[in-house]
C-alpha cells in the first residue's frame, strides 16, 4: 500500500507514520485510521497535522479575546504550518479530500466525541484545505464538544486525568462511494461477539448519520459466513459531492435503486472479514466505519473505534452469580420468596 512521503517538520505526519501509540500527536482518529493502515487494512492514503501545529496556532491567535473559538477561526495560520499542509496536501496530488476533527481525548475507552466536532467533504483546493482545517481547530471549542469534557472531568478523580485536549486534523484522499454505512464486530442489541452487524446506504455514510434515511441492515455469522438476517429498506435520500463547488449535497436516490439492497452478498462477506480483522488486532469488540467505492467496487476503511455500548455493560458487576444448573437460579429466588429455606 503506497504512502506519500512527507518531509519531517513535526507539524504534518503521512497516516502510514503514525499509530495508536501516537494519540497525543495525531488524535484518536488519526491514530487509528494510522493503526489500520499500518496493519495492511485498507485505509484511504492521508497525513495528520499534529497536535504540536495545533498548538503553534493557538499561540498565535489573538490573546485578548476569551472566545478561543473565534480566536483561533480569525487568527492567520502560522506560515510553516501553512506550508507543511500545502506540501502534504500536493503529495496526495491536490485532489479533493475529507478534513476530519482528530480530538486527543476522542475514542477513547471511558469516551467518545463522535459528532461533536467537524467532519468536511470533498474539499478541493490549498485555500480550502487551509480554512478547513483551521475549522477543525476550532471545533475543540464547541459549546457541546466542552460541555462532553467537562462532563467527563467530574467523573475522574485528578490522578486519572491526562493532558489537556488538544486537536489533530485528518486530511485524506476522498473516496466517492457508491455506499457507505458503519458496522458492528458484535451485535449492538445483545453483545453477541459471533456476529458482525451492518448498516448502509446508497451515497455517503452521512446520510445515516443525520437519520434521513433507514438503512439496509444485515446480520453474518463470522463463523460460517451466512447471512443470518437481512433488511432492505426504502432509501429516498443520498449525501454526494457538490458538482458545484467543495462540500456535499442531498439528492434523490435513483428510483430503480431506492428498494434495492446498496451491498451485494460478496460485498457483505468482504465487510465481515475486514470487521473480524479489525477486531483481532485491537483484541475487542470495534464500531467500523466503511464505504465502497463507486466505479471499482472496492471496500475501505474510514474509521474503527473500541464499542462501548457492551463494554461498559461487561465491566459491571454481574447480575447473578453462575449456577451449575440453569434451574438452580430459580430455586435460589424460591427460596428467598420462602424466608431462606427450600423444601
Amino acid at each position: 500500500m503506497e504512502t506519500t512521503a512527507i518531509p519531517e517538520s513535526g507539524l504534518v505526519r503521512s497516516l502510514g507514520e503514525v499509530g495508536i501509540a501516537d494519540r497525543l500527536a495525531a488524535g484518536g482518529k488519526g491514530a487509528s485510521l494510522g493503526e489500520l493502515r499500518r496493519a495492511g487494512l485498507p485505509v484511504p492514503d492521508g497525513f495528520v497535522v499534529t497536535t504540536r501545529a495545533f498548538e503553534r496556532a493557538v499561540s498565535a491567535a489573538d490573546p485578548s479575546s476569551s472566545d478561543m473559538r473565534a480566536r483561533i477561526a480569525a487568527a492567520p495560520i502560522p506560515a510553516d504550518v501553512a506550508a507543511a499542509i500545502r506540501t502534504a496536501y500536493q503529495g496526495l496530488g491536490e485532489g479533493p479530500v475529507a478534513v476530519r476533527s482528530s480530538a486527543t481525548g476522542e475514542d477513547a475507552a471511558n469516551a467518545s466525541f463522535a459528532g461533536l466536532q467537524d467532519t468536511y467533504l470533498w474539499i478541493r483546493g490549498e485555500q480550502q484545505v487551509l480554512e478547513h482545517v483551521r475549522r477543525c481547530w476550532a471545533s475543540l471549542y464547541n459549546v457541546e464538544a466542552v460541555s462532553y469534557r467537562v462532563h467527563l472531568a467530574a467523573e475522574q478523580v485528578a490522578e486519572q486525568a491526562g493532558p489537556p485536549a488538544a486537536m489533530a486534523v485528518v486530511v485524506q484522499r476522498m473516496v466517492d462511494p457508491r455506499c457507505a454505512g458503519v458496522m458492528f464486530s458484535c451485535s449492538p442489541t445483545s453483545g453477541d461477539r459471533s456476529v458482525v452487524a451492518i448498516e448502509g446506504s446508497w451515497g455517503l455514510g452521512s446520510v445515516l448519520v443525520s437519520g434521513e434515511v433507514t438503512p439496509d441492515s444485515f446480520v453474518v455469522s463470522k463463523i460460517t459466513g451466512e447471512i443470518l438476517k437481512r433488511t432492505v429498506s426504502l432509501k429516498e435520500r443520498m449525501h454526494r459531492q457538490d458538482p458545484a463547488r467543495s462540500g456535499t449535497v442531498t439528492a434523490a436516490v435513483p428510483a430503480p435503486l431506492r428498494a434495492r439492497a446498496c451491498l451485494t452478498d460478496e460485498e457483505i462477506r468482504s465487510l465481515t472479514r475486514l470487521a473480524t480483522q479489525v477486531e483481532r488486532h485491537y483484541g475487542a469488540p470495534q464500531d467500523i466505519e466503511w464505504a465502497v467505492e463507486e466505479g471499482t467496487d472496492a471496500v475501505v476503511l474510514l474509521q474503527s473505534r473500541s464499542e462501548t455500548v457492551w463494554a461498559a455493560r461487561r465491566s459491571t458487576a454481574p447480575l447473578a452469580v453462575p449456577k451449575a444448573r440453569p434451574a438452580d437460579h430459580v430455586f435460589e429466588q424460591l427460596s428467598r420468596v420462602r424466608g431462606g429455606t427450600w423444601s
